[in-house]
């Protein structure tokens, strides 16, 4: 407009025929002037131009590489564990849960529906696929056949039921925790295959009813269970036939003196349940021994009766 004195729509038309290189030709007699400014026109806007259609382009097809790759390292990961814990579900008790096992060191692999909970497992540094849990295809790529135990808390209790089923059917060896929204789902999801079965509802009245009842004791349990800045811990331990206790008593083990232990239940392979097992109590393979005491003499007691 400033060199030719052509008119706005003249000047824009040839601006835009010139950058996007169509050239369909001069609207009108072009000086010499004119000519050197389309040449740094084309040369100045032309690259310009290409760049930006480029960094679009890059954006796009990075993008999309990005994901591939994530999810294909994913997948790897996936393929290399076993023992792992399948958790259906990453709803609020999904989370929580999820979160428990990894600071457990307990490898875990979610199986999540909604796809915008991507970003907060990808945040919280958790395994996943995206899907229905009830996708036999879905359940054999997060490892069924390789995993210690399977956790149903997705959305109605019917899906849960169906769910047993499969993942019983695939893995029959498999230990799975079921989640109840209502009671009467309780011995479907027992008649399912279900090992155990969890009513969230059921557990909080009655923790809020211990809480007013045995205020001491609920305030032990959550130091043992659930506050990580204390050093007292419930756990339970499998005696192993490499085990140096097996065949020895508690008398004898000095579990007591040599640990700083409290043992309150040996669980005996046949099932049962020994509370406050006496001084002549002896260890046997396959025994389960629930243990409180300080982190660290728990770890070393693991080591001896874990062979």
């Amino acid at each position: 407009m400033s060199i030719e004195q052509w008119s706005f729509i003249d000047a824009l038309y040839m601006t835009i025929i010139t950058l996007t290189t169509v050239g369909y030709g001069e609207v009108n007699p072009v000086t010499f002037q004119g000519r050197i400014f389309t040449v740094v026109l084309i040369v100045l806007g032309g690259s310009y131009f290409l760049y930006m259609v480029g960094s679009v382009m890059q954006f796009l097809v990075e993008g999309r590489i990005r994901k591939v790759l994530g999810r294909h390292k994913l997948d790897k990961q996936i393929k290399r564990i076993k023992d792992h814990y399948i958790i259906c579900g990453y709803g609020r008790i999904g989370k929580v849960l999820s979160n428990f096992l990894i600071q457990k060191y307990i490898d875990v692999v979610v199986i999540e529906q909604n796809a915008s909970n991507i970003e907060e497992m990808n945040d919280d540094g958790i395994l996943y696929l995206i899907g229905s849990a009830t996708d036999e295809k879905l359940l054999e790529r997060a490892g069924i056949h390789r995993a210690q135990g399977l956790i149903t808390a997705v959305g109605t209790d019917a899906d849960n039921v169906f769910l047993v089923l499969i993942a019983k059917q695939m893995n029959p060896h498999l230990f799975i925790v079921a989640r109840a929204s209502q009671n009467s789902a309780k011995k479907t999801l027992m008649a399912a295959g279900a090992n155990k079965v969890i009513s969230p509802y059921d557990l909080g009245a009655r923790r809020m009813a211990h809480a007013i009842l045995r205020p001491t004791v609920i305030k032990f349990l959550e130091m043992a269970f659930s506050d990580e800045k204390t050093d007292i811990v419930l756990e339970e331990i499998h005696v192993n036939e490499s085990s140096s206790f097996v065949g020895v008593s508690l008398m004898d083990s000095g579990i007591r003196q040599k640990f700083d232990l409290i043992i309150i239940t040996i669980s005996k392979a046949d099932g049962t349940m020994l509370f406050n097992p006496g001084a002549l109590t002896t260890f046997d393979v396959g025994d389960i021994v629930v243990v409180v005491g300080k982190a660290k003499n728990l770890m070393r007691l693991e080591r001896i009766l874990s062979g």
